[in-house]
């Protein structure tokens, strides 16, 4: 196995520290756990690289608010 040094910001450490299940797991198992909930696919078939992408942005809009209602949108584009 070879090992690897990434640079993150001590923050986002302090993040994954939190998240570790106990103090003797390591950083790439808690990665490895949390790449784990990226779906690869489902029923119908394996999922591109870009859609993947497309998947976790949109779950990051809707952490973050970034999202309008159906209302809204129908408003917006005068419908």
């Amino acid at each position: 196995m070879s090992v690897t040094t990434i640079q993150i910001n001590s923050t986002t450490r302090e993040k994954l520290a939190k998240l570790k299940s106990s103090s003797r797991e390591t950083y790439d198992e808690l990665i490895n756990k949390l790449l784990a909930l990226v779906p690869e696919g489902d029923e119908e078939g394996t999922y591109t690289h870009a859609f993947r992408l497309g998947l976790l942005q949109a779950r990051l809009d809707i952490k973050e608010g970034r999202v309008l209602s159906h209302d809204e949108l129908k408003r917006r584009l005068g419908l």
